[in-house]
């Protein structure tokens, strides 16, 4: 796709590559073809725990929110005449602590990019406000209420380095900080530096060390000598990509060591003489890659950039305590032991796969220094922000799940002794949690967003049927867990555009097998269809191997520009098995021809189809098309977040009929990442077919779908929800 609408940048082509990590390649720099991708394999992305899918958070409605509520306390007995009253006391007052808390920005890159007017200024349009400024304005508001002396950013500050209307963005949400001389300490993550190569490819180039930092935008919009304007600054290495702070909390002094992407040996020794100066300071390691986030969304996962960190300089360094990284999607926590027998508390978190790029949310680490205690608060300061009608089960303002809010008990006086025995508790001056309290502000104005359980189907007639329904597919019919044979016709409930499984082994495929579609019971909860067809055995290294559904080459639909609106949706299960190197840009649908070959073509991946409706090499749904009017055209594409392997999902893809701009909607709620002005769908040719389960490379098969797919539909109109396929009919 176009460099400007993806967020991990064009391919190149077909390769098996090995599973790393869930991380992008940066965008712009590199402008190798679609299929090139260098970062494979993405953890799921388990904001709120078990589900990529968010549900909706327990907020409260006035100044006492999150706390429990009281009923009218019933009248006591009178005492009998013969006892005296009981003298009335009042309670004791909770004991003051020593506490103070840091704030903590997880990659903002998606917050950057789509508050621009170049990606149509996707947050101000929708919400009215935009999340990046107001995680800093809430830090600026509260800062002194919750003792917040300091604030922590993990990288990818913008999500297309050469973007300057990105670092605009960026350059004004931290500046709200600057003003209140809240001091902060930043990074450069892998989005922010012109080469970005990962370590686990290439263990050896693409550190600091090979960098021109006279062209590095990094360096021009958060430079050295905006660095010095911290009060809390120390010092950049010599690549000026790295920082150090020391700032002050309840009488304690602790550094931030701040490290860019790919730190070279160079920096290492600069970031260990940093440490050998402060020999007393407590040290809080900040990286924008360090620890990875297991299959199943909690567990931590060590990468190999982390690991050498750890050699190099986390391991005999027992000043280093505690370290933040981003860049890997999701939350997770790890307790590793140095050399000295002491813990080192490891900490990833990222939120930009979620709903609308992260939705907000930031943390809170209160360090407890009265109760021994680091408490972590995982919340957005935006959620409460947004209108109520824009408002889904999506929103949630504090996270619960274990990953997201914990303690970690930590006598620091004994962790700290062996290099600082003088580190004392501090002052008791704060009244109560600085969490509790901070929990308390953001639900303080919050209510839930009302939650109207959709009602599953009574009979596979009970779904809206709506007028210019081109085709509507639903695979269900034959007996469970047998084939659906080659040259199994799938019936168009129109009657007009029926599907067929397609020979096996067509144009490169070989090993396809009847077995490989096969019929299922298995459906989403709100489709009416009693059933799906599962794709088994999918892998796109050579030789590929996928079997797929095609329409005739007659069908009326292959000659459909739907120039005048569409929607197109589909009930998917993307199989548990799933692996990127394996099934990485799957397509769920497709029209055949090379977008190149159309006329006035402008744009990367010519071979690709001119439609891409697809899973990406992180989960992401892919919505990717060329416009239908002749003339100068190029290929415009909408995202979601990154999608629950193994669970059933509902995807509405609505392009209105006068902006012609694009929405995706996944299980009902709108992506961030959507396309503007897209007007119809481009077709090779009148006999050009749509394929459902499958797609193609340069005019040869390919990218088939590995999991369920259940009905999909396809109208020549924008439909509502209340039109969809998870409603019910009228009456």
């Amino acid at each position: 796709m176009s460099a400007s609408n993806n967020s991990r940048g064009p391919r190149a082509p077909r390769i098996a590559a090995p599973a790393a990590s869930n991380t992008e390649p940066n965008l712009e720099l590199h402008a190798s073809p679609r299929r090139h991708v260098l970062k494979l394999g993405a953890s799921l992305l388990t904001v709120g725990g078990s589900s990529a899918l968010l549900a909706a958070c327990g907020g409260g409605g006035g100044g006492n929110a999150g706390l429990p509520v009281l009923g009218t306390l019933p009248v006591p007995a009178p005492a009998p005449a013969s006892a005296p009253p009981a003298p009335a006391t009042a309670p004791p007052a909770a004991a003051k602590i020593s506490s103070f808390a840091l704030a903590v920005m997880p990659d903002t890159q998606f917050y950057a990019r789509y508050a621009t007017v170049a990606e149509s200024d996707q947050y101000d349009k929708r919400f009215g406000s935009a999340p990046f400024a107001a995680q800093t304005k809430w830090i600026a508001a509260n800062a002194k209420a919750l003792n917040i002396p300091f604030t922590i950013h993990l990288g990818d500050v913008v999500d297309q380095v050469g973007k300057p209307d990105q670092w605009k963005v960026a350059d004004a949400a931290m500046k709200v900080l600057e003003d209140a001389k809240l001091p902060y300490s930043v990074l450069a993550g892998n989005h922010d530096v012109l080469w970005d190569v990962d370590y686990a490819l290439n263990p050896t180039d693409g550190t600091d060390a090979g960098r021109d930092p006279a062209k590095e935008p990094y360096l021009q919009w958060f430079g050295a000598e905006r660095a010095k304007k911290q009060a809390t600054f120390g010092a950049r290495d010599a690549s000026g990509f790295h920082e150090y702070h020391v700032f002050e909390a309840q009488g304690q002094k602790f550094m931030v060591l701040s490290l860019s992407w790919r730190i070279s040996d160079a920096g290492i020794a600069w970031a260990r003489q940093v440490i050998a100066k402060n020999p007393t300071l407590p040290v809080i390691l900040v990286n924008h890659q360090l620890l990875n986030i297991d299959a199943d969304g909690t567990s931590p996962l060590e990468t190999e950039y982390g690991k050498m960190i750890w050699e190099k300089l986390i391991r005999d360094s027992d000043q280093i305590f505690m370290t933040l990284n981003g860049h890997h999607h999701g939350a997770a926590h790890l307790t590793k032991t140095n050399d000295f027998g002491h813990k080192v508390e490891e900490m990833v978190v990222d939120y930009q796969m979620a709903y609308q790029g992260g939705n907000g949310l930031m943390r809170l680490y209160e360090f407890d220094l009265t109760n021994k205690q680091i408490k972590v608060l995982s919340f957005s300061p935006w959620v409460p922000q947004k209108p109520a009608a824009t408002l889904n089960s999506f929103d949630q303002a504090v996270l619960t799940t274990p990953n997201e809010a914990f303690v970690i008990d930590m006598d620091f006086a004994q962790r700290f002794a062996g290099f600082n025995k003088s580190f004392g508790t501090g002052s008791a001056t704060i009244d109560s949690s600085l969490v509790d309290q901070a929990r308390a502000m953001i639900l303080a104005n919050y209510t839930d967003p009302a939650t109207v359980a959709q009602r599953p189907a009574t009979s596979p007639d009970d779904y809206p049927k709506v007028a210019n329904t081109l085709a509507h597919w639903r695979f269900f019919g034959g007996a469970v867990n047998q084939p659906v044979l080659p040259g199994t016709v799938i019936a168009d409930v129109t009657g007009t555009n029926p599907l067929h499984r397609d020979a096996l082994n067509q144009s490169v495929i070989q090993n396809a097998a009847d077995g490989d579609i096969i019929w299922t019971d298995d459906r989403h909860h709100l489709s009416a269809a009693p059933g799906s067809v599962r794709f088994l055995n999918t892998n796109k290294n050579p030789p590929p191997r996928m079997s797929y559904f095609l329409t005739d080459a007659a069908a009326p639909i292959n000659a459909q520009t739907l120039e005048s609106g569409y929607t197109i949706e589909a009930f998917i299960k993307i199989d548990k098995s799933w692996t990127s190197d394996k099934q990485a840009w799957m397509n769920i649908m497709t029209r055949d021809g090379r977008r190149g070959d159309l006329a006035g073509y402008s744009g990367g991946d010519g071979e690709s189809p001119p439609m891409l409706f697809a899973i990406s090499s992180l989960r992401e749904v892919q919505w990717e098309v060329v416009p239908s009017p002749a003339g100068t055209r190029a290929p415009k594409a909408n995202w979601s977040g990154e999608v629950l392997a193994d669970s059933w999902v509902h995807i509405a893809i609505v392009n209105d009929p006068v902006s012609h701009d694009t929405t995706m909607y996944v299980e009902g709620a709108p992506v961030l990442r959507n396309a503007a002005a897209v007007p119809g769908l481009a077709t090779l040719s009148a006999t050009s077919p749509w394929v459902v389960g499958g797609g193609s490379w340069d005019g040869a098969r390919a990218d088939g779908f590995f999991g369920n797919i259940g009905e999909v539909r396809v109208v020549a109109g924008a439909l509502a929800p209340a039109q969809w396929l998870t409603a019910r009919k009228a009456g």
